[in-house]
């Protein structure tokens, strides 16, 4: 169970939330319809999927991504619709069917197009011997989340990158996949 998950339930039964981050607290205390907690991560399940300006395949299409893979940050519900928001601040409603609820995260994509890199290390810590450099905008795949690193898969190397470093991870959220 991650830490928001568990703060969820602990929230929503009324649990004294002590020891948890007030950021997964916040978090945690909003539900969906869906019964998931909003906001939360997810990816693009499909190669080709539509942005809509609405929640409904009658509104117009103001984007498409065209990669599988990519995270998004579902900030509301409506029926099958969920309105996301991706790495570059972009907002738009996409149907539930295509997106996936493995976790993704882009490495820096503030420091995109900027000559900046990003370590990926052995083990979580600073010390470890650094595996592979990371680009700005790179897609990673998240295995797991210490609240302070991440491990993830990006372009076949296996690492830990900080999670300060990642966008579509929470700070100090935990999670295993």
């Amino acid at each position: 169970m991650t830490l928001f998950a568990l703060a969820m339930a602990l929230a929503v039964t009324g649990v004294v939330t002590e020891g948890f981050s007030p950021q997964a607290v916040a978090v945690a205390q909003q539900v969906g319809p869906s019964g998931l907690p909003l906001p939360r991560y997810v990816s693009l399940r499909a190669n080709r999927v539509n942005l809509r300006v609405g929640p409904g395949t009658n509104y117009a299409v103001e984007w498409m991504y065209t990669k599988s893979g990519i995270p998004m940050e579902i900030i509301q519900e409506y029926d099958n619709w969920r309105r996301v928001r991706d790495a570059e601040g972009a907002e738009g409603w996409i149907n539930q069917s295509l997106l996936s609820g493995n976790r993704t995260a882009v490495a820096a994509p503030w420091h995109k197009g900027k000559d900046v890199q990003i370590n990926l290390h052995r083990e979580g810590n600073r010390g470890s011997p650094v595996r592979a450099i990371l680009e700005p905008g790179v897609v990673t795949s998240v295995r797991a989340c210490n609240g302070d690193w991440c491990e993830v898969d990006a372009g076949g190397h296996r690492g830990w990158v900080e999670q300060a470093q990642l966008w579509g991870v929470y700070p100090g959220e935990t999670y295993s996949d």
